[in-house]
């Protein structure tokens, strides 16, 4: 079976072949504008660093001052809430081993709260220009 689609690019691992594109936002706790100062550049390499670890791709990506918009491709044998809660359990521990002033304004950085969009409805590009768009808001 041939499977095309002009545009979208397919991956594939052992007994799968699959292009899973999530929109995901997630914020700090009390929505508190941190992510400022070093810390959302360092936020930035901390999802890249783990893209092959936690099996994701980065497609694009917006820190804003208090809140985190990710375009990802994920493999759907993990499964994208077990992504995210990776992520943010990573970067949070180092994020407040590395900047202690977190530690003092809030009791965690992440809320356990997340928006998480399949990328279907609308085109991958209407959405990678909505993220690269926020900047400018």
């Amino acid at each position: 079976m041939k499977i095309e689609n002009k545009g979208k690019e397919y991956k594939s691992k052992s007994h799968i072949i699959y292009s899973c594109q999530y929109h995901i936002i997630f914020c700090p706790k009390y929505r508190r504008k941190v992510l400022v100062n070093g810390i959302d550049e360092r936020l930035k390499e901390l999802i890249l660093e783990k893209q092959k670890d936690y099996d994701y791709e980065v497609l694009e990506m917006e820190v804003m001052n208090d809140h985190v918009h990710l375009l990802l491709d994920i493999n759907p044998t993990i499964g994208v809430c077990e992504v995210v809660k990776k992520i943010k359990r990573y970067t949070s521990k180092t994020l407040r081993e590395e900047f202690p002033s977190l530690k003092s304004r809030i009791p965690t950085l992440w809320t356990l709260s997340k928006f998480i969009s399949t990328v279907g409805s609308v085109s991958l590009e209407t959405v990678k220009k909505y993220i690269e768009e926020q900047k400018n808001v």
